[in-house]
């Protein structure tokens, strides 16, 4: 796997297409040659193989035709995609809100005989995320007049789960078993509740947002998340303290993989993340409040290194039409 960014003195890449594919959606970002987004697009997902391949294969070609260029301008598509994913054989299984199961999808192949030959990669959501994000980053960073560097980044989704995607020193870091970021199966509390891993008391029945779920059930419709820190906003004791110790276990697992990995910046994702500066905000006041008792996690500077995914791209299509360009 190459760097995110672009190398010193490689070939300028060509325009490449990334797909987000979710249960619901799929986002698509074409990019240029210079790594800008040109066009976005989204459309409904069609669950099954066919609906699959078939979906994706309408979404490179509404994104290319958005972003004004041909298809034989793309030298390369990435998609993230939830499931089992093999990004070297490009195939998934078991992306059952996908209508995808047992049997491995040969997705990448597929998707190439589809759109005509076009090179087609195939990523774990998550990564695609973590790699969208350093790219944003390393954008933006540049454009305001930096020096551009490569990117150390955690991309820490608090989802239904918790777990994070490692980009670093702008390599995406998937691991020996490509476990590299389950964080949200490290125990933390031995007598804490079970986990569906088998192990107990483990980081995401405290962090993601079943846990929140299950601290504040929804009451008015609204996802619990929303609910809680309606409520919290209001004044209510008890939704204060759940919000509390949701953004303290939140901050554990900020501290967890700057300890860890050391990367220069944690960002916050997934569905629950869409609370926005709300949650920003009581994870970092939660950061420099367990700071207090060590001056070494005070030095580390925790709460200065968390940011909100970007909002103004799709950074999971983002990343993978950086990783398109590998193809």
């Amino acid at each position: 796997m190459g760097k995110v960014g672009k190398r010193q003195g490689a070939a300028a890449p060509e325009y490449t297409v990334g797909l987000d594919i979710g249960g619901t959606k799929i986002l698509g970002a074409l990019l240029d040659p210079a790594g800008e987004v040109v066009a976005t697009v989204r459309r409904s997902t069609v669950h099954g193989a066919d609906g699959l391949v078939a979906g994706a294969a309408g979404a490179v070609r509404d994104v290319v035709e958005s972003g004004g260029v041909e298809l034989g301008a793309v030298v390369g598509v990435g998609l993230g995609i939830p499931g089992i994913v093999d990004h070297v054989s490009g195939t998934v299984k078991h992306a059952v809100n996908l209508g995808v199961h047992d049997d491995e999808l040969p997705l990448a192949d597929l998707l190439s005989l589809a759109l005509g030959g076009v090179p087609v990669v195939v990523e774990n959501d998550l990564n695609v995320a973590a790699v969208g994000a350093a790219h944003v980053l390393e954008r933006s960073e540049s454009q305001a007049g930096g020096t551009p560097e490569h990117e150390d980044l955690a991309f820490l989704a608090l989802g239904t789960g918790l777990a994070s995607g490692l980009v670093l020193d702008g390599e995406l870091r998937r691991g020996a078993s490509g476990a590299a970021g389950e964080i949200g199966h490290i125990p933390v509390d031995p007598l804490g509740p079970e986990c569906p891993c088998g192990q107990r008391g483990c980081l995401e029945r405290f962090a993601s947002g079943k846990a929140l779920e299950a601290a504040w059930p929804s009451r008015r419709g609204k996802p619990a998340p929303v609910e809680l820190f309606e409520a919290a906003r209001a004044g209510d004791e008890e939704a204060v303290a759940v919000k509390d110790r949701f953004a303290a276990a939140t901050a554990s697992a900020v501290r967890l993989l700057v300890l860890t990995t050391d990367v220069r910046h944690v960002v916050l994702g997934g569905g629950v993340a869409q609370l926005g500066t709300e949650l920003l905000d009581a994870v970092q006041d939660a950061l420099r409040e367990q700071a207090k008792v060590s001056s070494f996690l005070g030095s580390l500077k925790l709460a200065e290194r968390v940011s909100l995914a970007p909002t103004h791209v799709p950074v999971a299509a983002v990343g993978a039409a950086v990783l398109g360009r590998r193809s």
